[in-house]
């Protein structure tokens, strides 16, 4: 309760907030890139409940985390040591996400440059994946950024209630935009590669934060939202050139 006192009394209690809530916004984004692009490779009826047990999964793996904030401090503690570097839990979890971020992204980038005859080119359709292997693989990348997002969540403040409020904000605002996310994805298939690109560029921080080397987000968000514009200023003009070419006569066809 003293938390949420010193919200109605602290103006900067607000200014932890609305930086944190700012914070773990970003921080879902990598999140929800995962989810849209898993759920649109399941069968159509199934896609919305993945998204909101996946986004659920990863609310409830935040509160879990926090009500245990002490036990993720010591995650950060080294506990073993190789190439001259001391690993910590929290290290040893980012690398093991960051890998399978990866390989998940390379397999997919090689479905969708490679598929099979008779389909279309970037058609997402033609890899299947069954319900739980979807809630599986989104279970194993929620713990990862749960954990990433709790993390950065302590060090910027020791206000619990605060950490509560922002995680609960940031998850509703990943639960509003799954589906527009996931539709979008789904109707511009260049984007689709575009999103997997994202995901190979996240995975291979998490490896290098791992391993020590820290990366600042801030130029992995600049250079994803430089490709997002760039990817969107196409989008338009594809579509302009689209409305604009005359139609095709079906006997000029022939």
């Amino acid at each position: 309760m003293e938390g949420f006192a010193a919200l109605a009394t602290e103006p900067a209690a607000w200014a932890a907030l609305a930086t944190l809530v700012a914070m773990e916004v970003v921080l879902g984004i990598d999140n929800l890139i995962f989810i849209s692009i898993l759920s649109n490779k399941l069968p159509e009826q199934h896609r919305v409940r993945a998204r909101r047990v996946g986004i659920g999964l990863a609310l409830g793996l935040r509160l879990l985390l926090l009500a245990s904030v002490a036990w993720i401090v010591q995650l950060t503690q080294p506990v073993v040591s190789a190439f001259g570097h001391g690993f910590s839990w929290r290290d040893m979890i980012l690398i093991a996400g960051g890998l399978f971020l990866v390989w998940k992204a390379t397999k997919e980038i090689h479905h969708n440059i490679d598929p099979v005859p008779n389909d279309d080119l970037f058609d997402t359709r033609t890899v299947g994946i069954g319900f739980a292997a979807a809630i599986g693989q989104i279970i194993m990348l929620d713990l990862v950024f749960s954990i990433d997002s709790i993390i950065t969540a302590v060090g910027m403040t020791d206000n619990i209630a605060i950490m509560v409020i922002a995680v609960v904000v940031a998850v509703g605002v990943m639960l509003f935009a799954a589906t527009p996310l996931s539709n979008f994805i789904g109707q511009n298939p260049t984007v689709v590669m575009l999103a997997l690109a994202f995901l190979m560029l996240i995975g291979t921080t998490l490896i290098a934060e791992g391993f020590g080397a820290h990366v600042p987000k801030g130029y992995i968000y600049a250079a994803m939202a430089f490709s997002a514009a760039v990817e969107t200023l196409n989008i338009f003009a594809r579509r302009r050139q689209a409305r604009s070419a005359p139609p095709v006569d079906a006997r000029d066809a022939r």
